[in-house]
């Protein structure tokens, strides 16, 4: 008991309480018990259970709006941390958040939702106008070249909503996420949340960061090739002779796999609307899904003949790929560790592991606003037409701290990507390095 009549608990302390039977996390140095509530948590269990049994004040800060703060106390076990220092760097990041919450930068998210969704009206209507009356085939493959287009516009307005309000009502950003994810893409937004708020709190972490756990098919670093336990997905993941043979090769065929990487996403989905494990609107996530593939092969019937159904789809894919290759190219190339991400770093675990993609203001539309990747994982709530105005301060806060802020362009990020997967596919053809038996299992049952 301290001098104030307050209880005390040490960081090592509260080092104990991470277990999922036993969840405690500190905010601003008070102590809550979320054993419970990571089951209702919105943004998934997954996150308090990496971060459990540490100070989260700056994820917190980053994934919440003001009015969270008031539904704290009851998760309040009445202790405070007494020995728990704010390092230099998290003052300088909340004071920034603080900043632009000031600034209404959170709230003010212009006219680009509106826009997404016209255009993506536009675009459906041109693709079925296109299949449906007319008989070329190069019209044919151009409206599949729209679909893919449409498919990157769609995937940024679901990503959008899967971050912040983009609606007037939590019930129209849920319809939103619905309508662009699941309906109009055939990809579950709740399998996408699931994994992406795993990413952010997790990027570039080896064993628990999902979207680097790629093999057979992708190996960034050779801390894999003894096989490691994902902590995501709770399983190990072997580096077996299949792996192996993929791996050495995956600067040849990291932009071929991009094409299909919607098979990829698809499958997940349904495995997990067809699991045991909670998903948020399940039945409305279900629904999505169904109304996706009754549209999708109705189309595609449409079209003359089994020839141009093929081409059809494989170049709607090959467009739709730029996105799946952008996504890495912010990640791929950045620093990557091994363990549990930690939050007392949180401002450098995100700038180190991840890069901005450099282009004018005008091509902002073509990257959704990815290609400012620091500035949106730093500030996930931010609204996609705030984050080349945030872009000098984060970049200025950086250099003050001595943290990588790296901006490359398309093109070099492509080149050091590339690099990145040359390099580890050379380590991987050292047969020196013994590897697991061969479970072909592998390469199918990535989910589990």
């Amino acid at each position: 008991m301290g001098e104030n009549g307050r209880k005390y608990m040490t960081v090592e302390e509260l080092k104990v309480h991470n277990k999922p039977e036993d969840l405690w996390i500190s905010i601003q140095g008070k102590v809550y018990n979320v054993t419970d509530w990571k089951k209702e948590h919105p943004g998934g269990d997954s996150s308090l259970l990496n971060l459990g049994g540490q100070d989260v004040t700056d994820a917190f800060i980053a994934y919440h709006p003001g009015t969270a703060w008031q539904y704290l106390d009851r998760f309040f076990t009445g202790y405070y941390l007494k020995d728990f220092n704010v390092s230099d760097v998290s003052k300088d990041y909340r004071k920034l958040a603080s900043e632009f919450t000031k600034m209404g930068l959170f709230a003010k998210k212009g006219h680009g939702v509106f826009y997404s969704f016209c255009l993506g009206a536009f675009l459906f209507a041109v693709c079925v106008y296109g299949v449906l009356y007319s008989q070329s085939l190069f019209v044919h493959l151009c409206c599949g070249g729209i679909l893919g287009f449409l498919w990157m516009q769609s995937g940024y307005a679901g990503h959008d909503s899967g971050h912040y309000q983009t609606m007037s009502t939590p019930f129209y950003t849920n319809l939103a996420q619905i309508l662009t994810g699941n309906c109009l893409s055939g990809i579950s937004m709740a399998w996408w949340k699931w994994t992406h708020n795993a990413h952010h709190v997790a990027v570039n972490s080896i064993d628990h960061d999902p979207d680097l756990q790629y093999m057979p098919f992708f190996v960034l670093s050779p801390k894999l090739f003894n096989g490691i336990t994902s902590r995501f997905y709770g399983r190990k993941l072997e580096f077996d002779a299949f792996a192996r043979f993929m791996v050495s090769y995956q600067h040849w065929t990291f932009y071929p796999v991009m094409i299909f990487a919607r098979f990829y996403m698809f499958v997940p989905t349904f495995f997990m609307l067809l699991s045991k494990k909670k998903v948020p609107n399940r039945p409305l996530n279900i629904a999505g899904i169904i109304v996706f593939w009754i549209w999708f092969p109705l189309l595609v019937s449409c079209l003359p003949n089994w020839t141009e159904r093929m081409m059809f789809v494989l170049v709607s894919f090959t467009v739709t790929s730029i996105q799946h290759v952008t996504f890495c190219l912010n990640h791929y190339s950045a620093d990557n560790y091994m363990g549990h991400p930690t939050g007392n770093d949180w401002f450098e675990k995100q700038t180190s592991g991840t890069l901005d993609i450099s282009c004018p203001s005008w091509m902002d539309w073509f990257h959704g606003g990815l290609q400012f990747q620091i500035e949106h994982h730093l500030f996930p709530r931010l609204p996609r037409c705030q984050l080349r105005k945030v872009s000098p301060f984060v970049k200025e806060l950086c250099k003050k701290h001595n943290l990588p802020y790296r901006s490359l362009s398309f093109f070099e990020a492509n080149v050091a990507i590339i690099k990145t997967l040359r390099t580890a596919a050379l380590q991987a053809r050292d047969l020196s390095n013994p590897i697991s038996k061969n479970l072909l299992w592998e390469a199918v049952n990535t989910y589990g």
